[in-house]
């Protein structure tokens, strides 16, 4: 049996990996829960599961629960130091880090401090401090199984290979709803066209990203970190299919891709039973009736925010931080309907022109670049 902690159980991602976890109850089990306010949805969790401990990161949130589980004998704990404890408990074999945000950062050290394998799926983790997790992989001796759809394409793609036999990472992606549109066309597009991907279903937040590019930059920026590869070393490439989800190529010329059905539950299956494959209720490829797939170079005139997300990768220390940071603020500030579409990018320039790099950051001074990032995009969001 082995035992996960999920640490973003309610969102996309979190609630996914339940579904899993409900449909191998033989060899899976849930031994922590956290997620930051919604109590309705932890507490059917909570039932359903029978976690030892669940940390809500809102401490209101927290003592309601406990109320509601009141005579369980489940820990309700909260707050950062909470998410730590639900990290680093000793019963976890595997944490799954799906908490969107730098609030990610903490309890993923904290769970490879404690000797748990990791299934990573919060960005924030290695755009932010990938030069601080992947070293304490190797020192702690530790897994990271990659949980995106790309970077989990690139893990099985190298499976067995030599990895000084790469020659270059193909990371791939939609183009999102607007890969079509105008720069001037993209000024009018609404929260509401954002968030209809034409091929995956995601949360909010990701979901805009996609639409912007900017979490292709940012998932570049991961595999930099994932795959020990130059920034010149990837390549990304528009599919508007999402049959290929991402492929390497080798110096011999050999190209290994992996392929399927837009389905997130295949990389987080993956990355809990790696190395086997049980099998997954999911649309099968037919390759009769897709016909023919379609490949684009991204234009990072019209999607700006690409363009500065490759430039914060090659500038590095804080930079990465300080691009994140702004998108974060800035795409919650077009979900509200206060800024436009092509603002965003517009935020992150202005915060990335105005920041102060630090070049080896520590924790702390990564969190303090994401609050400076952030401020920097309310002062310049008063001018829109």
């Amino acid at each position: 049996m082995k035992r996960i902690a999920v640490l973003g159980s309610t969102g996309s991602i979190g609630t996914q990996t339940l579904e899993i976890i409900r449909g191998h109850r033989d060899e899976l089990s849930v031994c922590a829960l956290a997620a930051n306010s919604s109590v309705d949805a932890v507490e059917k969790q909570a039932r359903e599961f029978s976690p030892k401990i669940i940390a809500m990161y809102d401490p209101a949130a927290a003592d309601e629960l406990a109320g509601r589980l009141a005579g369980t004998g489940i820990k309700i704990v909260s707050g950062m130091d909470g998410l730590i404890e639900a990290a680093s408990m000793e019963e976890a074999d595997i944490v799954l880090t799906a908490m969107v945000g730098m609030i990610g950062i903490r309890p993923t050290i904290a769970a490879i401090k404690a000797g748990h394998d990791i299934a990573l799926a919060n960005k924030e983790t290695l755009v932010c401090a990938g030069h601080i997790i992947m070293p304490l992989i190797k020192e702690y001796k530790v897994s990271l199984y990659p949980v995106d759809s790309e970077h989990s394409a690139i893990f099985q793609s190298m499976n067995g290979e030599d990895h000084a036999d790469v020659e270059k990472i193909v990371l791939t992606a939609s183009g999102g709803p607007f890969r079509n549109c105008t720069a001037d066309e993209l000024k009018n597009v609404t929260a509401a066209d954002a968030l209809q991907h034409p091929n995956w279903n995601m949360g909010n937040k990701i979901t805009i990203d996609s639409a912007t590019l900017v979490n292709k930059g940012l998932e570049v920026m991961e595999a930099c970190h994932l795959f020990n590869v130059r920034l010149d070393d990837i390549e990304v490439v528009i599919h508007p299919q999402s049959i290929i989800h991402s492929a390497v190529q080798y110096r011999d010329g050999a190209v290994m891709a992996q392929m399927g059905c837009p389905d997130m539950k295949l990389p987080i299956q993956y990355a809990l039973f790696y190395p086997r494959r049980p099998y997954l209720a999911t649309k099968r490829i037919d390759f009769f009736e897709l016909h023919s797939m379609t490949f684009e170079r991204p234009d990072p005139d019209r999607f700006k925010g690409f363009r500065y997300a490759l430039e914060a990768a090659r500038r590095g220390g804080s930079m990465p931080t300080v691009f994140n940071a702004a998108n974060e603020r800035a795409v919650a500030m077009f979900l509200k309907g206060s800024i436009g579409f092509t603002d965003i990018a517009r935020l992150i320039k202005c915060a990335m022109d105005s920041a102060d790099v630090i070049e080896d950051p520590a924790v702390d001074d990564i969190l303090a670049a994401e609050a400076a990032a952030a401020a920097a995009v309310e002062e310049n969001a008063r001018s829109i």
